[in-house]
């Protein structure tokens, strides 16, 4: 995918340690990057890596926990964050996902840009109970201290 000279291409097992750099700088979750369940991408301008986007997809399908959606310094103000964050919805509901979910501390403002309002933190564990960031934010106590939003896929 390429938009306006940013090429974004699906990560591969040898971009964990880039990945990781750039999640830790924008202050976000590295575990499970690896996971089977986890869709990463790496937006680039030509060499430059400029942000990260992803999901990991609940067992059935239907739900999809969008995460790793980063911008790197000097980059952040300019859409790219918004439109890394369509990206991974549009590739979640291709993959047959109906709704989306995500924790943000921070970031409300700009995720309701994107139409996602605020949810019950219960209800996203329920929905996404099996994957890696749930279970890891379960057994870590992180999942008490998170904000949860939420919002259809489609229409």
């Amino acid at each position: 995918m390429t938009q306006d000279g940013i090429r974004l291409t699906r990560a591969r097992r040898d971009d964990t340690a880039l990945l990781e750099q750039m999640l830790r700088g924008a202050d976000l979750t590295t575990s499970g990057l690896d996971a089977s369940s986890v869709r990463l991408w790496i937006a680039w301008i030509g060499d430059e890596p400029v942000g990260t986007t992803g999901y990991e997809v609940a067992d059935g399908g239907r739900d999809a926990l969008i995460r790793s959606v980063c911008v790197v310094d000097g980059r952040r103000g300019s859409g790219l964050g918004l439109w890394l964050a369509q990206q991974a919805m549009d590739s979640a509901a291709l993959e047959g996902a109906e709704h989306a979910w995500l924790f943000s501390r921070r970031s409300g403002p700009f995720w309701q840009r994107l139409g996602f309002s605020p949810a019950a933190t219960d209800d996203l564990a329920r929905a996404l109970s099996d994957t890696h960031q749930v279970r890891l934010f379960r057994a870590t106590g992180q999942l008490e201290r998170e904000v949860a939003w939420s919002r259809p896929l489609s229409g």
